[in-house]
């Protein structure tokens, strides 16, 4: 038989701890319910919006960017859950606009749409203009604004309730200063370059503003790869030192366009670099201004006539044009090829001071070489002359054809009486002519022969000077020697050596000469003698034949 065992009973404290718990439990139960109901009440409140600017002091003259700060305090007039006071504090649709007033800044920017706008702060930016005509000094700037809010919420166990929405428009202010500070405005430009060329341009500048620059230097910048400065920069600066209030500097750039560049304007912007009053490094706005252009210095030959010819000097004539657009002083035409048999016997020649639109005749000496062939060359020439500004420049875009003639004998000789007596002698008359395009002087000509012939101790002539197409005579002793044949004939040989304009020798190729050998006339009376006595003869008949009548 199976004995039931009863559990031991609960000690005195542990019901006495029971107890407590339950009561506790009890009585809290009101206090909840009562807490629950007591979470309700109303929350009061509105937001505060004010304005200032947080820029530098503006300069006059200038487009800026004016930085405004807004500000969001809130007010509360009676408490509650925070996420209640934040609703009524909150800005709604909060915008503004920046008004001149009755200054003298030009704002530029229209409304600013900012949104809801909770307590805090906030940047915005809106752009003005003042003039340069600004005095210094401080200026508000009147700010309309509006929003709309909720002021009363009323929050329960059954969640909060908003009051009616208010809307709010108002003027506040913001200051802005504008600063005593230098100023500058281009007063005169001098500003033109040609395609292909570079020029001096100028600016002159005037301090407008009331402080002075310290040190101050001007930066020309140009918008185009097309035209650069000095080193082939597209900027360059000039020191101008320090610069008062009212007074005026000009700066000079020297300035090139490319040859291909376009004729137009090319912008260039100027920048003021200095110190202010104060010691700080300022900058200028830039100051936009315009580089004129000009179309390239154009030269043109014509009328190209050629008096060349191999193994001669000569002439290439023709007329040189100026197709402007600028005058060109000092102009000289030259010939710059590399053929080596086109000897030109000046550098260059000179025609002047051409205006655009004026063309004058040209010559230029110009040697063609003994081994050079002749027919139709290509010469290429170039226009050397000075700008405006003194500087030297070159065209060398320029080609003539010309034609080089053939080579011709420089003289001519030819022998006035060509026989000789065998074994006498007599003088021989040589008569020279001059075919070059140029006087020949201190002409010597020289008698070369071989036996039979004889040039005895006159085997040299000497003419001064021969003038182009001139003759004249040289006379030689000539003699035969008893070898000589009857009815045959030799040679006798001439060269000249001669001064040519520009001083300079030159030895001519060997010209031959026949000589025709004839009996000696020895074994009879002188042909002169038998002249003299048939004359003597028929007066005498003549005579009786008249007395007889």
């Amino acid at each position: 038989m199976t004995q039931n065992t009863l559990p031991n009973p609960p000690s005195l404290t542990t019901v006495l701890t029971a107890v407590l718990l339950v009561g506790f439990v009890v009585s809290a139960v009101p206090n909840i319910a009562t807490a629950q109901a007591s979470e309700s009440g109303d929350v009061v409140g509105n937001p505060d919006v004010t304005f200032t600017t947080s820029s530098e002091p503006l300069s006059a003259d200038t487009a800026d960017e004016l930085t405004v700060s807004i500000v969001n305090y809130g007010q509360i007039i009676q408490h509650g859950p925070s996420q209640y006071e934040d609703s009524v504090m909150t800005a709604r649709g909060l915008s503004f606009e920046i008004d001149d007033g009755d200054t003298p800044i030009d704002v530029q920017t229209g409304q600013v749409s900012v949104g809801n706008f909770p307590t805090g702060s906030i940047e915005k930016t809106v752009s003005v203009i003042v003039p340069d005509n600004v005095e210094p000094g401080t200026y508000k700037l009147p700010v309309n604004y509006e929003y709309s809010y909720t002021r009363h919420i009323r929050y329960g166990p059954s969640g909060p309730t908003e009051g009616s929405d208010s809307t709010k428009t108002k003027t506040g202010s913001i200051t802005v200063q504008v600063r005593e500070d230098a100023r500058f405005e281009i007063v005169e430009a001098n500003a033109t370059t040609q395609v292909g060329d570079n020029n001096d341009v100028s600016f002159t500048l005037k301090n407008t503003g009331s402080e002075i620059a310290r040190g101050a230097n001007i930066n020309a910048e140009s918008q185009s790869s097309s035209l650069t400065f000095e080193s082939g920069d597209t900027s360059s600066t000039a020191s101008v030192g320090d610069w008062e209030p009212g007074e005026i500097r000009t700066v000079s750039y020297n300035a090139a366009l490319e040859s291909d560049a376009p004729v137009r304007g090319y912008s260039v912007n100027l920048k003021i670099n200095y110190d202010d009053i104060d010691g700080i490094d300022r900058t200028s706005d830039p100051i936009t201004t315009t580089v004129q252009s000009i179309r390239e210095q154009d030269f043109t030959l014509s009328n190209v006539e050629s008096q060349l010819r191999v193994g001669e000097d000569g002439d290439l004539i023709g007329i040189v044009h100026n197709d402007g657009p600028l005058p060109a002083r000092n102009v000289v035409v030259q010939y710059t090829g590399e053929d080596q048999s086109v000897i030109p016997t000046e550098d260059s020649t000179a025609v002047g001071t051409l205006d655009p639109g004026q063309s004058e005749s040209f010559s230029l000496p110009i040697a063609i070489s003994g081994s050079a062939e002749s027919g139709l060359r290509s010469l290429d020439m170039a226009i050397k002359y000075r700008n405006d500004e003194g500087e030297t420049r070159t065209f060398d875009e320029l080609a003539v054809d010309a034609e080089v003639a053939s080579e011709r004998d420089r003289f001519d000789a030819t022998i006035e009486n060509r026989t000789i007596q065998a074994g006498g002698s007599r003088a021989v008359d040589v008569a020279v002519t001059n075919n070059l395009n140029e006087v020949a002087s201190d002409v010597e000509v020289r008698l070369f022969a071989d036996d039979p012939l004889d040039t005895g101790d006159t085997d040299t002539g000497y003419v001064q000077s021969l003038d182009p197409g001139e003759t004249k005579t040289v006379t030689f002793e000539l003699t035969t020697t008893g070898s000589a044949t009857v009815g045959s004939t030799y040679p006798i040989s001439l060269d000249f050596r001669y001064d040519d304009t520009e001083g300079d020798s030159h030895l001519t190729k060997t010209y031959r000469l026949p000589i025709d050998v004839i009996e000696s006339q020895e074994g009879g009376l002188p042909l002169p003698v038998i002249a003299v006595a048939l004359l003597v003869i028929g007066t005498a008949a003549l005579v009786i034949y008249r007395r007889q009548q």
